[in-house]
């Protein structure tokens, strides 16, 4: 395998990333007002929590889009 066609691969792979990290973020939210639906009254609590983790798997995201940027052009 050349190292042009590595470059690739591992570019699909950092998409893959940027899959998960958008999984994650519904994954997040869509329990947070199924949680929210259960107990309004601890759903305000809850808010900070929300978006610190979507606001972690957002920057994982992020991070992959960069590194398969960088692995194509770099």
């Amino acid at each position: 395998m050349d190292a042009e066609a590595a470059k690739y691969i591992g570019a699909g792979l950092a998409t893959l990333g940027m899959i998960g990290s958008a999984l994650a973020v519904g994954n997040i939210f869509g329990n947070f007002l199924a949680g929210a639906l259960r107990n309004p009254a601890a759903a305000a609590a809850q808010v900070g929590n929300l978006f610190v983790g979507a606001a972690l798997a957002e920057a994982l995201g992020i991070l992959a889009f960069v590194l398969g940027v960088l692995m194509i052009f770099g």
